[in-house]
């Protein structure tokens, strides 16, 4: 995996969280939603069933530790959990926390509002928040 480098976007679209086995968890920085990427750390993966067996076993369980924690850090009301990479075509797992009340609810995130920056300091607590769950 020496070769492996994120994607440009993801670089700066992204906050790093921690190193899984196969995967790196990022926050996405748009604080319409909660929002975290798997990346798994695997040159040129575009799709899922491309990864060998053994790392597409490690992804789902990778997918379901974090969603596990990340709807039980942000209560949320849903996950969204999807591999679509349209404009990003490295392989990225988005894990979405839905509410009811959020502004796109019922409806897909994807382009329902324009990307809203977090605070300097909701950014900074909520980055610690989330490296703390997934240290321990």
């Amino acid at each position: 995996m020496a070769d492996f480098e994120l994607h440009p976007q993801l670089v700066l679209d992204t906050v790093f969280i921690a190193r899984l086995e196969l995967c790196d968890v990022l926050l996405q920085k748009d604080a319409n939603y909660p929002w975290l990427n798997l990346v798994p750390r695997v040159v040129n993966a575009r799709e899922i069933h491309t990864l060998a067996t053994e790392q597409q076993q490690q992804l789902l369980e990778e997918i379901s530790f974090v969603s596990e924690k990340f709807e039980r850090l942000t209560g949320a009301y849903k996950l969204n959990v999807a591999n679509i990479g349209n404009m990003v075509p490295q392989m990225h797992i988005h894990i979405v926390a839905r509410f009811e009340d959020d502004v796109a609810w019922p409806a897909p995130i994807w382009g329902a509002k324009p990307r809203k920056p977090y605070e300097v300091d909701e950014l900074d607590r909520l980055v610690a928040k989330l490296q703390e769950a997934f240290s321990a």
